[in-house]
């Protein structure tokens, strides 16, 4: 499958963030435990060059617990804060001030020698479509201020957000970069819905995702859907159809309802704990 997916909001909303950037103290990503590089978009880094930086694993009770440790130690080896989220439920969220206020601590410092009081850190919030920002500036502020919704795309502007007197958020709409370099990034973000279901094809994804799982956490798809693991994955979705009566007329094998049922179930955390990515297997640009 080839990935390329860049409506041109997103490209209005870069210039946006590249506008706002002498606005903030700090820059907040949100990210998907799941996939932390994969939901991460590499223009951040050198937008927010000078920023404090903290990363939010969001979805973290979707994710390997192992897995995600392993994720935090990466990013603060990295130089970056690092909290672990989970913004439907609200675990974590409240924490996230405390960090801000640490990683601004030496800014606040700045202000105090000049004699700038009560100014309140600003802060940036990003990340990808789908990955959750919006419930989470809900969570954090306590009240629906932003709209949230669970298709890519949903923020369409700025907005800024009185947190309390010391900090403020800027929201902004997710973005996405102009092209996969690595096509798994975009079959990654495809797997969790970050990208429209409508414009891929099911069947493959399902496939790459059978055969991950297979190499990652055995015996999860025998215990969901009594099938044979030492089968090739393609033999597996065959399994997964007959096992869920997945049938078109004719008493033929419908696949693509099939491949929908194993991504939504996958989606919906009802295979387990389950991470994309871990740092040891990550080749970075």
């Amino acid at each position: 499958m080839d990935f390329q997916w860049y409506p041109g909001h997103m490209t209005k909303a870069k210039r946006m963030m590249q506008e706002n950037m002498k606005l903030i103290d700090i820059m907040i990503e949100l990210v998907d435990a799941r996939i932390p590089l994969s939901s991460r978009n590499p223009d951040i880094d050198q937008l927010a060059a000078n920023k404090s930086r903290l990363i939010l694993l969001n979805k973290t009770d979707m994710a390997d617990e192992r897995v995600t440790a392993q994720w935090e130690e990466y990013f603060k080896e990295k130089g970056f804060y690092v909290a672990r989220t989970n913004a439907r439920s609200g675990k974590g969220v409240k924490g996230t001030q405390a960090i801000v206020m640490d990683a601004c601590k030496e800014k606040l410092e700045r202000d105090r020698k000049r004699g700038i009081k009560n100014r309140p850190i600003r802060a940036m919030i990003a990340g990808i479509p789908n990955v959750g920002k919006s419930t989470f500036i809900n969570s954090l502020v306590g009240k629906a201020c932003t709209k949230t919704g669970n298709k890519p795309g949903v923020t369409k502007g700025k907005q800024w957000i009185k947190l309390n007197k010391n900090i403020e958020l800027l929201d902004t709409p997710g973005i996405l970069w102009p092209k996969f370099e690595d096509q798994q990034v975009g079959l990654r973000l495809a797997l969790i819905g970050s990208i429209r279901d409508e414009i891929l094809n099911q069947d493959e994804m399902a496939i790459e995702l059978i055969e991950y799982l297979k190499n990652h956490y055995k015996g999860i798809l025998a215990d969901r859907y009594q099938v044979d693991e030492s089968e090739d994955k393609v033999k597996i979705l065959e399994q997964v159809a007959m096992n869920r009566n997945c049938k078109m007329k004719g008493n033929e094998l419908d696949y693509e309802k099939a491949s929908k049922i194993l991504l939504e179930e996958f989606r919906n955390g009802k295979l387990g704990k389950i991470s994309l990515e871990v740092p040891e297997e990550i080749k970075e640009a």
